[in-house]
């Protein structure tokens, strides 16, 4: 089986936790403070607070400003990580907005036609890795005084006009769970230049052993959601390592480009105008118009049968019960289910040789003539 993904380890990750397994502290400790340090850094934050999971991060950043019952958060209905869900989580409301048919990211000008006057934030992805338009939602955020949080979970060093994704929003969450490029099993980050804020979540991600009779501290209840060591170790080499990871991903991405080139009708992922450089969290194909969900399913299914893992991206979070029970119906988002309908997901990591891309490549081709459309994949 040629795997959707495979992480990129190497002996000094294995020797980084070796050496936490081997010492008195395999919890939370030094290691993970060393890495929220090290990732701040990295992104020019003031600060930056290590906890399990993207989703989780942000629960607690919601929590940290006061958002719940009764608030509303504008959110994107089109991703691989439902980060939405943690909005639900508080008890606040989700609001799913359009996206941009081209980058897949939340369209600002339809997102400030869902502000009310129980919006709280926006919630904005860099949806794949493609930067989200960041100076029409900051200055909208400005104009409406709303919490901008940016959905960083598929995304690390892109680039838009000149800074990485994680510096635009009041607040970015990260996640490090597979397929991205920096893979530390499980676990997240929140990065913010706000000094009152990062000392709200440090407070409710956990209490540590000397704040135990803060009465600072005690103010509000800690969800015990910290980061151990274990994680920390293999997450601060996987960071050292960034650069190295993303070069061998950009040589597999450039071995996908090389072979869907020469099938008529196949097109470069769109990059937009601002945006300076892209980091794919996945390698991501669009089928045209005249395939169908069932066809799209069809030919997974038919890459499964030679071997090669593929995923459909993605279940839209309107189309999930859940939300349904709120009301949301197929038919609300009609960019978000035309791109969802048709977009397949494929093996995309460092250890991929350009053979395997070529297969891959050609198996998908086959099996999309084999459907019955008789149209090249666009």
């Amino acid at each position: 089986m040629i795997t959707l993904s495979d992480p990129d380890i190497s002996q000094l990750e294995i020797e980084s936790v070796s050496e936490v397994l081997r010492s008195p502290r395999i919890s939370h400790g030094s290691k993970v403070e060393e890495f929220e340090t090290a990732f701040a850094a990295f992104l020019g934050r003031k600060h930056a607070i290590a906890v399990h999971s993207g989703i989780l991060g942000l629960v607690i950043s919601l929590q940290a400003k006061g958002i719940g019952v009764g608030d509303e958060v504008i959110a994107s209905p089109y991703a691989w990580h439902q980060i939405s869900h943690a909005v639900s989580h508080c008890g606040a409301t989700p609001v799913f907005s359009e996206i941009d048919y081209w980058a897949g990211t939340l369209d600002p000008v339809k997102a400030a036609t869902k502000i009310t006057s129980s919006t709280r934030a926006l919630l904005v992805g860099n949806t794949n890795g493609h930067p989200a338009p960041w100076d029409e939602f900051m200055e909208l955020s400005r104009a409406r005084g709303l919490l901008l949080i940016e959905d960083s979970t598929e995304a690390i060093a892109s680039v838009y006009k000149g800074k990485p994704v994680g510096s635009f929003g009041d607040l970015a969450i990260f996640d490090f769970s597979q397929p991205g490029p920096l893979v530390c099993g499980e676990g997240g980050m929140i990065v913010t230049d706000d000094s009152q804020l990062y000392s709200a979540i440090r407070q409710i991600r956990n209490r540590r052993q000397d704040e135990r009779f803060s009465v600072i501290a005690g103010v509000r209840l800690p969800w015990g959601c910290v980061m151990s060591d274990m994680t920390a170790a293999l997450g601060l080499v996987q960071l050292q390592r960034i650069d190295r990871i993303l070069e061998r991903r950009k040589e597999v991405e450039d071995f996908y480009y090389d072979h869907v080139r020469s099938f008529e009708g196949i097109k470069d992922p769109y990059i937009a105008q601002d945006v300076d450089e892209v980091h794919w969290f996945l390698y991501l194909i669009h089928l045209g118009t005249r395939f169908s969900k069932s066809s799209r399913d069809a030919i997974i299914h038919d890459l499964h049968t030679e071997g090669v893992e593929a995923a459909a991206y993605c279940q839209p979070a309107h189309l999930q019960p859940y939300y349904q029970k709120a009301g949301y119906r197929k038919g609300n988002f009609l960019v978000t289910e035309k791109v969802a309908d048709r977009v397949i997901v494929l093996p995309f990591h460092g250890h991929l040789t350009e053979d395997q891309v070529g297969f891959i490549v050609k198996i998908t081709k086959d099996a999309s003539l084999n459907v019955g459309a008789g149209s090249a994949i666009y």
